[in-house]
């Protein structure tokens, strides 16, 4: 089955430094509808947060180059327009005490790269239906 694009979904932002994991996330949303806006750095996502109203949808990096996932993702929870925005963790990081962190902070999910196409969907849809969770 081919997915049609829907022009109604609005843009989610990608925060991913890997530009292939960059690539193929963008190409999965694309076809899924979604305008994909991509921050390469921890500092271009803090420049979008500041500068752009909220997305639909942030799927974050924990490891970046300059600024950490964990403090961008911190950033969103503090920054009153951003707050409720859904946030998919998308990470190689698999560290316990890191994942602690990370769902304390409010996220929808955490898709362990390498990831199925699948598995991002499912957990993006998700991420419509239900609040983040605490925990």
């Amino acid at each position: 089955m081919i997915d049609q694009p829907s022009r109604n979904k609005p843009p989610l932002l990608l925060v991913e430094d890997e530009p292939d994991t960059a690539s193929l996330v963008k190409l999965i949303m694309e076809g899924k509808g979604y305008e994909v806006l991509h921050a390469a750095t921890g500092s271009e996502a803090l420049d979008k947060i500041a500068l752009m109203p909220p997305p639909a949808l942030v799927l974050l990096d924990i490891q970046l180059p300059d600024v950490d996932g964990i403090t961008i993702l911190e950033t969103i929870r503090a920054t009153p327009d951003w707050q409720n925005v859904p946030v998919i963790m998308l990470t190689a990081v698999s560290d316990e005490q890191r994942i602690r962190k990370v769902l304390s902070l409010t996220v929808q999910d955490y898709v362990l790269k390498p990831f199925r196409r699948e598995t991002l969907l499912r957990s993006v849809d998700q991420s419509h239906k239900t609040p983040a969770r605490p925990q």
